[in-house]
């Protein structure tokens, strides 16, 4: 065999693709039943239900029967005899965890295409830290969700990131890429760098003299750096200056007595004194006690009204009397 014809046997040809699996392939359907059920949150229930008719017309395509239990919380599939291809339960069962996870019917569907898969990236147990796992994810997302639709974009895949998972749908080889950039990401690499590495990767995978070439010399390296941020204590304590000479011996019971003049008193002078500077304490304590009773007996201070401001009369407003008494007068009349 020559080596053209070796080579053509090995190499996939571009653009081609599997014969896809029909009724034809198997008529006689499957021997055995086969079922898997999910679990989904209480805030999934609504959306659910509303959309639960038309995941059973859709499954009913392949002759998978679809049930959901809304008080157990849990959704179920499993095969019955007209089933031919056995495959699709499994595709089945990818569509009702992403359902679960968040993800519309819409773009859920296409996981039952052959070129199609799937793949839940639990990321809740990755980083220790609650507080660093919530920063991390929002790196992941990015400012208005702009780093979410640049590895879309990049991976022809979509990723939706819902709680402690990041749920992805796409090709086989987007969905390897969508993994690295999720964990390189929540192990503290940015993914802008993991970003570039796959675009560098995708622009020598285009040209054909570098397929077979190691690729390590033209893709770009980073380092990381390690700053270390160690936690400052509340009360930092300054150190003394320093002296050759050592510090001096503290003063004894004896010394202290000596000092006072109480060494040469004798025991029951020494009772007396204690019980002196004890009546002197209570006495104080007491008074301190008193003080505080009193401030609650103490009337606050009541807000001051401003003063008002007094109203000027002006000397040359009179009152005319005659006038009045003549209104007052046509007044009577009129009534009469």
């Amino acid at each position: 065999m020559t080596e053209d014809k070796q080579d053509d046997r090995l190499t996939v040809p571009e653009g081609w693709k599997d014969k896809p699996f029909t009724r034809e392939d198997n008529p006689r359907g499957l021997l055995v039943e086969s079922s898997f059920s999910v679990l989904f949150p209480k805030y999934r229930e609504s959306y659910l239900s509303k959309v639960w008719p038309l995941v059973k017309e859709i499954l009913s395509e392949y002759s998978i029967e679809a049930e959901m239990d809304l008080i157990k919380g849990s959704l179920s599939v499993k095969t019955t005899r007209k089933t031919y291809d056995p495959y699709m339960i499994i595709k089945a069962r990818d569509l009702i965890t992403l359902l679960a996870r968040s993800v519309d019917l819409e773009q859920a569907k296409r996981v039952l295409e052959d070129d199609v898969a799937c793949d839940v990236i639990k990321i809740g147990s990755m980083v220790a830290k609650k507080e660093r796992f919530i920063k991390r994810r929002k790196r992941l997302i990015g400012p208005g969700g702009t780093t979410l639709k640049a590895i879309e974009c990049l991976t022809d895949c979509y990723v939706a990131v819902q709680g402690n998972t990041v749920a992805a749908l796409g090709p086989h080889k987007g969905l390897k890429e969508v993994r690295k950039i999720v964990e390189d990401c929540m192990n503290n690499i940015h993914p802008f760098f993991t970003i570039r590495t796959i675009m560098e990767k995708h622009d020598l995978a285009k040209n054909p003299d570098m397929r077979n070439e190691n690729w390590e010399a033209y893709l770009p390296q980073y380092k990381g750096k390690n700053i270390s941020k160690r936690k400052q204590p509340m009360k930092k304590k300054t150190k003394k200056v320093y002296t050759p000479f050592p510090p001096p011996q503290p003063e004894s019971k004896v010394d202290k007595e000596l000092a006072s003049g109480e060494y040469f008193l004798k025991e029951h002078e020494r009772k007396q004194r204690k019980t002196e500077l004890k009546r002197q304490k209570q006495t104080q304590s007491k008074q301190e006690r008193q003080q505080k009773r009193d401030k609650s007996f103490v009337a606050p201070d009541e807000p001051q009204e401003p003063p008002q401001k007094k109203v000027k009369v002006a000397q040359d407003s009179k009152v005319n009397l005659d006038k009045l008494k003549q209104k007052f007068k046509k007044i009577s009349k009129k009534k009469q």
